[in-house]
């Protein structure tokens, strides 16, 4: 295996944190190269040009940051549907709005990932500080190790809170632009379907919606698409219709 940096971590450590447990080593060591590994991975970062590289390769292999979004601890199905999920939600049309929700969807997937980063430091915590405060019960034990984690961690979790923050600026600022893309087709499309409607209600006040082909008219709508904006321009559409309906169903009244 080959050697990794110091301020280089393991991809997958903070995903899955089993080995801690069960590999034969002293739990001290363990804890203490874990933390190390914590605090090179959510530092700020070098200003040197070598330093910079460093920190490039930092971020691909945390996954927080960088533009390899899927660790190899990490289910690629998974992924797949969430991306795949994404996709259907905006529907992205061009290159420039599939770029815009792919960054959408591997955003939401590195901030569906800090929870765990926060629950890892304080597994980390548990185990550096497991012979700590002794003379308290076990209860008081666990809230005093899990203060103490946070108090040895508070930069760490400062830095995801920051890192959270970007996130979630970034995802604002994708979705924004998505929008801004999509938005006149939408409103295109939308015209479109309102005169498909529109033509489709005079075919009903003439009894000739059953003549009605949209593909025929050059729209690219459903006929029930066509239907249900329809009947949302005139609710009572079809009034006339049902009541003929109900009328021929109903018993005819007997002659005096």
């Amino acid at each position: 295996m080959e050697a990794v940096p110091p301020a280089v971590f393991a991809a997958g450590d903070f995903v899955s944190l089993s080995h801690f447990f069960f590999k034969e080593t002293p739990m001290a060591t363990a804890a203490q190269a874990a933390a190390s590994r914590i605090n090179g991975a959510l530092s700020h970062g070098p200003t040197s040009e070598t330093g910079k590289a460093t920190s490039s390769l930092n971020a691909l292999k945390t996954g927080l940051t960088g533009r390899t979004v899927l660790l190899p601890s990490e289910d690629a199905a998974l992924y797949e549907a969430h991306l795949s999920r994404f996709q259907q939600r905006y529907k992205p049309v061009g290159d420039q709005e599939l770029a815009l929700v792919q960054s959408l969807a591997d955003t939401e997937w590195r901030l569906a990932r800090i929870p765990s980063l926060e629950t890892g430091i304080f597994a980390l915590g548990r185990i550096e500080f497991a012979d700590l405060f002794p003379e308290y019960d076990q209860d008081s034990r666990k809230v005093l190790i899990e203060a103490k984690t946070y108090l040895a961690y508070q930069r760490q979790f400062a830095n995801l809170s920051i890192q959270e923050g970007r996130l979630r600026r970034q995802a604002d600022k994708d979705l924004a632009a998505l929008q801004a893309l999509q938005q006149p087709r939408i409103q295109a499309t939308q015209a479109r379907l309102n005169q498909a409607a529109r033509l489709y209600i005079d075919a009903v006040h003439q009894n000739r919606q059953e003549e009605f082909d949209p593909e025929a008219l050059g729209f690219e709508f459903t006929l029930e698409q066509i239907e249900v904006r329809a009947i949302e321009i005139q609710p009572d559409l079809f009034d006339d219709y049902w009541a003929a309906e109900a009328a021929a169903q109903s018993p005819s009244e007997p002659r005096p």
